[in-house]
């Protein structure tokens, strides 16, 4: 049985500014090599980074992966991910965020191969409110309310159909397609230190998380 890793890093990190989020550096490394190590550290056979046409060239430098052009949205990178692999399962996970351990990565590589479609998820701890023009319409039961993160996992042709599927859209979540679709999804228990790097001062979180 093989597991494919799609790491997506073809945005263009326009709400980061400036630099490419994934070539900043936290304590001389830059973020997407934390990323690709904790992968490498893991049970996946192999690793396909789907990155933006400009750090393509870096990219085949630092790493001995295959580095193939991502799309112009997400769905549309790991849609190019996955006709690049041939597998059994595949696991999704966006390049920005560096902070995934290796002990997750592994549960959810472990818990597809029972359940076919996971993603790695952790319970909403804020209490959250529906607001609509400016006046808050109700608080939402929480107890039910889970922060989707990634790694997500797959059995493989089971996401690429959904792909194939759903190719018109714009989904941001793997997930979602196959929600949509009506397949089950099942929850991997995640950790709150596993941010994306968005702005400038997530990256000053995850440098005192790792």
């Amino acid at each position: 049985m093989k597991t494919s890793v799609i790491i997506t890093a073809g945005g263009t990190s326009s709400r980061y500014g400036g630099a490419n989020k994934l070539l900043e550096k936290i304590n001389g490394k830059e973020v997407i090599r934390y990323t690709v190590e904790a992968f490498e550290r893991s049970i996946a056979d192999e690793i396909v980074i789907c990155a933006n046409k400009s750090i393509m060239d870096y990219l085949k430098i630092i790493f001995p992966h295959r580095i193939i052009e991502g799309g112009n949205t997400r769905q549309q990178s790991v849609y190019n991910g996955l006709k690049a692999v041939k597998c059994d399962y595949v696991i999704i996970h966006d390049g920005a965020r560096p902070v995934i351990s290796t002990d997750i990565i592994n549960r959810t590589i472990d818990m597809v191969k029972e359940q076919k479609a996971v993603t790695v998820m952790t319970k909403t701890i804020d209490t959250i409110k529906e607001v609509e023009n400016g006046k808050i319409i109700k608080t939402i039961d929480r107890s039910k309310l889970y922060n989707t993160q990634t790694p997500q996992a797959f059995e493989y042709n089971l996401i690429k159909t959904a792909h194939e599927k759903l190719k018109d859209k714009n989904f941001t979540d793997d997930a979602g397609m196959l929600e949509a679709l009506g397949y089950d999804v099942y929850v991997v228990d995640g950790s709150y230190k596993n941010i994306k790097i968005t702005t400038k001062s997530d990256i000053e979180i995850a440098k005192a998380y790792l």
